[in-house]
């Protein structure tokens, strides 16, 4: 085929080529139309079908924990025993025989007290006693006379040996002497009693440690004057601080619900993951500022629109010594408890009735919707315990769908 044949058969398949493009193109075009409305009526369907039939609500699975009902309140760490040691003598502090933090036992030496003024004072108790005893020695013999020359009168006298005026002075001489000596035995017993106080005022000069314990803190330096005049000035103080109590700050809507027995637990800063368990000792009648009113005042000191706080105490034993006094707590009084209950949040739940019975709504595996009644355990606000109309791991519904996710 020469070049001329060539030319003529190529124009004469352009019209075919052309053709066959242009419906190529034709249907590119139909089959992304196809797509986009495909995908527009899904958007539809989702939005304004789809969405009505599966509602997106907010759930939470029915589950096994622990769960109880407490009380929360506040409360601050005391020494089981503490003791201020004192001085019930006045003079200067001689010597400190510990310092802080010592640990000590009952009747050991603490501090000595100069004991010069009361040597003194019992030396001339001593003094006294010893003069009175030589003049009742005196007076003894003389009244052993006027008896005897009594005695003798009164013989005279029935004999008319002797007048009776001799014989009524020496009647009165020995009554004198007889009431003389009685009154110096009177006064021999009081200087006794002098010389006894004078000795426990010496004694008091060597100040001894009442319980075992720790020195918890210094009071008075060595080479201060102490006056015991009222009230006996704090010398050091001492805790037993094996055994700890804690005193807890119960408010008065809650403290009609706690009483002796309970188990209290209690978390310090130091140690926030650490539980101490006890159970309560006491839990005290009148609030914690009762003996703080004025007494015949005729009205009480307390505000009436503050709030009002009971104590109640409980200890706890501190072999580590970890615990301190005055040292801040979180304490829980347990009221109710359960172990290994079906729980559920307190937000699904109905309000109860007087039976203890509530509502709840379940999500089904198939987003089918079915409202229960359960009877409830221990509720405290957050998680309440299921009895009975639940099973673990179902889905109950805590909130209602969010309408602005549904648009978005």
């Amino acid at each position: 085929m020469d070049f001329e044949q060539i030319t003529d058969s190529r124009e004469t398949l352009r019209p075919k080529i052309f053709f066959m493009e242009k419906i190529k193109r034709h249907w590119k075009s139909v089959t992304l139309g196809a797509v986009v409305i495909a995908l527009f009526v899904g958007w539809i369907a989702k939005r304004y079908w789809l969405s009505d039939k599966t509602p997106a609500y907010l759930t939470a699975t029915v589950t096994r924990a622990d769960i109880e009902n407490s009380v929360l309140a506040i409360g601050t760490l005391e020494a089981y025993k503490q003791v201020d040691v004192g001085s019930r003598t006045s003079g200067q502090l001689k010597s400190l025989k510990v310092t802080r933090g010592d640990i000590v036992k009952k009747d050991q030496l603490l501090a000595e007290i100069d004991p010069s003024l009361q040597i003194n004072k019992l030396r001339a108790a001593q003094i006294e006693k010893e003069i009175l005893s030589r003049d009742q020695e005196e007076k003894s013999a003389n009244l052993r006379y006027a008896a005897w020359n009594y005695q003798r009168q009164q013989q005279l006298l029935k004999h008319d040996s002797t007048s009776r005026q001799a014989f009524e002075e020496a009647r009165s001489k020995w009554l004198a002497l007889k009431a003389s000596v009685a009154a110096l035995q009177a006064r021999i017993r009081k200087a006794q009693t002098d010389v006894e106080v004078a000795q426990t005022d010496l004694g008091f000069t060597r100040i001894t440690a009442p319980i075992d314990g720790e020195v918890v803190g210094i009071v008075t330096k060595e080479g201060q004057t102490v006056i015991a005049s009222q009230l006996a000035p704090v010398i050091l103080k001492l805790a037993d601080m094996r055994t700890m109590t804690v005193k807890i700050q119960v408010p008065e809507a809650d403290v009609i619900r706690t009483h002796p027995g309970q188990t209290a637990y209690f978390t310090i800063l130091g140690q926030p993951k650490r539980r101490f368990y006890g159970k309560l000792r006491e839990v005290e009648s009148a609030p914690q500022n009762f003996l703080e009113e004025k007494i015949g005042s005729g009205s009480s000191s307390q505000n009436k629109d503050a709030a009002v706080f009971y104590n109640a105490l409980f200890d706890i034993p501190n072999a580590d010594r970890q615990l301190r006094i005055g040292m801040t707590t979180e304490t829980h009084i347990v009221l109710d408890a359960a172990r290994k209950a079906l729980i559920i949040p307190t937000a699904a739940l109905s309000a109860l009735d007087a039976k203890g019975n509530a509502t709840v709504r379940v999500l089904s595996s198939r987003n089918q919707l079915q409202v229960r009644k359960v009877q409830v355990g221990i509720n405290n606000s957050v998680k309440a315990q299921i009895l009975a109309g639940l099973n673990e791991g179902e889905q109950v519904i805590i909130g209602e769908p969010n309408d602005n996710d549904e648009k978005s």
